[in-house]
């Protein structure tokens, strides 16, 4: 039984920052990522890491400001969320999956956390 469970979220003013956590328990598993959902919006990708070897992929939106790391004695990845805009508001969902594929889809991943709230006002 794998659980994800993500912490961090809350109200913070445009150029601010929050880190995001996502607690993994149960079986390791390879791939790991964060995605996001805003009010009327489908769901999209931002971030994820391959759990051995550390590689990870950015959406465009938030390459540059945005860093997702992995802290393996922790079982924790993290979402290190710079320069936040108000577009950046949504409901930030970690997921995770047995293997890395590089993909930014959300169909590759199986395992997913409950979500927790960023809002970015202006």
């Amino acid at each position: 039984q794998v659980q994800l469970v993500e912490s961090g979220g809350g109200l913070v003013q445009a150029g601010g920052s929050l880190r995001l956590s996502c607690a993994r328990s149960g079986r390791t598993l390879s791939a790991m990522g964060w995605f996001r959902q805003a009010p009327g919006k489908e769901r999209e990708f931002v971030a994820s890491i391959s759990w051995s070897g550390g590689f990870t992929d950015y959406a465009d939106s938030v390459k540059g400001r945005f860093t997702m790391s992995r802290d393996s004695a922790k079982n924790t990845v993290y979402l290190q969320m710079n320069s936040l805009k108000s577009e950046d508001t949504a409901v930030y969902y970690c997921a995770a999956d047995s293997v890395w594929r590089r993909s930014r889809s959300s169909s590759s991943y199986v395992y997913w956390g409950q979500g927790t709230q960023v809002t970015v006002s202006s």
